[in-house]
């Protein structure tokens, strides 16, 4: 199973990601982000950052996860790699991000991701694992 495929959406762009549960769905997902917004290849995990983020329920809390994602992005100038979530309710998660500081020279941008957005958005069980799919404004 891949771990996510691009959703072709009208103006914007989206993702289908999976996992095995629905943590490594998520983590999925946020890789699946940041493998739009940058290249990766030559992103090093010599940065970690704690997460917490808590929601309605996990349709939401997986907005709120990549939001907060995008948030780190933009405030802290930091292109993340390697997602790790250690804590996983209904409506609450904590994780650990791993990636480093952009470095322009080495760090190739290619889409301007503004949020994780609520439509078409789902969160899924499948006999296969889980699904989670997210519309981006870009």
């Amino acid at each position: 199973m891949p771990v996510f495929d691009v959703i072709e959406h009208t103006a914007d762009v989206g993702i289908r990601a999976y996992g095995e549960s629905e943590a490594e769905a998520f983590q999925n997902a946020a890789f699946a982000m940041f493998s739009l917004i940058a290249e990766l290849d030559k992103v090093a995990d010599s940065t970690c950052l704690e997460i917490k983020v808590s929601s309605q329920d996990h349709e939401t809390l997986l907005v709120g996860w990549l939001n907060e994602l995008l948030y780190l992005y933009e405030s802290q100038k930091v292109l993340l790699t390697r997602f790790e979530i250690t804590r996983l309710e209904e409506n609450y998660l904590e994780a650990m991000a791993y990636g480093e500081t952009i470095d322009r020279r080495r760090h190739v941008l290619v889409t301007d991701i503004k949020a994780a957005t609520y439509h078409m958005l789902s969160v899924n069980k499948t006999p296969d694992g889980w699904i989670a799919e997210v519309i981006f404004d870009v």
